[in-house]
């Protein structure tokens, strides 16, 4: 896990969406149990790109897709993968409504797009906060933050 980990912490830089997935599979591979990964960035940086490999690294075969309108998706594979997309979201109340407790069922990891609207919701989990930007040369970095 360390070396993943410690790519990441530099940052990495992706060509490809195969690309991005690959970094999503590694981590995705080592991730320890019941933890969070929150995915902040730029529109079209990557970040479900990003939760597809995490999905394939916890060898789940269903298709990963943006849960946009759906707010979560929920994928089996090794261990449950609850996948948000935080950005229609305005703060950690509107979550109470969403009942995610009730679904949610260890070993999992979480990964949310647009953590930034939900902070409040991190602290009861270890979370792991990736930034993905688009470089000027269309190239896409992400980086390990805390």
């Amino acid at each position: 896990m360390m070396e993943i980990i410690d790519k990441l912490r530099q940052g990495v830089i992706s060509s490809t969406p195969e690309v991005t997935e690959n970094f999503g599979f590694e981590l995705g591979i080592y991730l320890p149990d019941n933890v969070a990964v929150a995915l902040s960035g730029d529109l079209g940086a990557g970040k479900t790109t990003f939760v597809r490999g995490l999905a394939r690294g916890m060898e789940i075969d269903t298709a990963v897709t943006s849960p946009t309108y759906t707010i979560y998706t929920i994928y089996q594979g090794k261990r449950q993968l609850l996948h948000m997309d935080a950005y229609r979201l305005r703060n950690s109340h509107e979550l109470d409504s969403l009942a995610i407790e009730e679904f949610l069922k260890p070993p999992f990891l979480i990964a949310v797009e647009w953590p930034e609207h939900i902070e409040g919701f991190f602290e009861e989990y270890p979370t792991y906060w990736l930034d993905l930007k688009i470089l000027p040369d269309h190239r896409h970095s992400i980086q390990l933050v805390k």
